[in-house]
């Protein structure tokens, strides 16, 4: 992967990006695909994209995940093909409380027309504690693009 990285990323032949896209989202449609990959292409350099694929799988925290306390939700999809499902349910048995919710998807990044999405919202919001229905943004939440997600669906 970091050879087809050094090779592929940023350039305008978007053979590399389309494998990698297919990666985090095999369900996409053609324009869903066609802006992650533009958006990776945009994002970073070659350079700086293996750098950061080299550390991140340097990363190993598992002897410190018996040590947090904070209230912990790992929700992971049993298709994805970016990291495996097992991966995430051991990791949320490795947190002590860590409430773990599989839901059933091939994309790494979830979308938004997929059954998976309104699951992620239930669980996420339930975690929470935010009601399912929630005010409507407002102009500033909007001007400065915040998500209405968490809020819940319009009353």
């Amino acid at each position: 992967m970091l050879t087809l990285t050094r090779a592929g990323w940023g350039k305008d032949n978007p053979t590399y990006r389309q494998i990698f896209t297919s990666m985090f989202v095999p369900g996409g449609t053609a324009e869903q695909a066609d802006w992650f990959n533009e958006l990776q292409r945009k994002s970073t350099s070659p350079e700086t994209a293996v750098s950061y694929l080299m550390e991140f799988a340097q990363i190993d925290v598992l002897d410190q995940l018996a040590k947090v306390s904070a209230p912990t939700l790992v929700i992971h999809t049993r298709g994805d093909l970016v990291n495996r499902f097992e991966d995430g349910r051991d990791l949320a048995t490795l947190i002590p409380g860590a409430h773990f919710i599989p839901l059933e998807s091939k994309n790494h990044i979830l979308l938004e027309e997929e059954p998976a999405w309104k699951g992620f919202l239930v669980e996420t919001r339930r975690f929470l504690g935010v009601e399912e229905t929630g005010p409507e943004q407002t102009s500033k939440e909007k001007e400065l693009g915040v998500k209405g997600w968490l809020r819940g669906p319009k009353k």
